[in-house]
């Protein structure tokens, strides 16, 4: 049985959600949380919310037992983009893209044996 998580339109790049998302890809639920708790990255606070909520849906909706939970998936999709634009010399202007990104974690039972 598993439970996802997804938290979507996040404002931090994908690119730089991934390197924290790399990290907890296949460990066990209670180390995945303190990997993020102990990553000094911006994305480790979203994705531990996440990662939170995923391991909540698995005890409430599934009746999983906590303990035993894997993070089996976890991926960052690139969200809606966010279209700016700066100022710059003689009267023109340069585009800033401020990227979105959606959050997905899939955590499952471990098989026993």
């Amino acid at each position: 049985m598993q439970a996802k998580a997804v938290a979507r339109t996040v404002r931090i790049a994908p690119r730089k959600a991934r390197l924290v998302v790399d990290l907890i890809r296949g460990k066990q639920a209670g180390e995945a949380i303190a990997i993020l708790k102990y990553t000094p990255k911006a994305a480790s606070p979203i994705i531990e919310k996440v990662l939170k909520s995923a391991i909540a849906n698995a005890e409430h909706n599934y009746d999983l037992d906590v303990n035993n939970l894997v993070v089996t998936e976890a991926y960052v999709n690139e969200g809606p983009t966010l279209k700016r634009f700066r100022p710059r010399a003689m009267g023109r202007a340069s585009a800033i893209n401020k990227r979105t990104s959606h959050i997905t974690i899939v955590v499952s039972e471990k098989k026993e044996g």
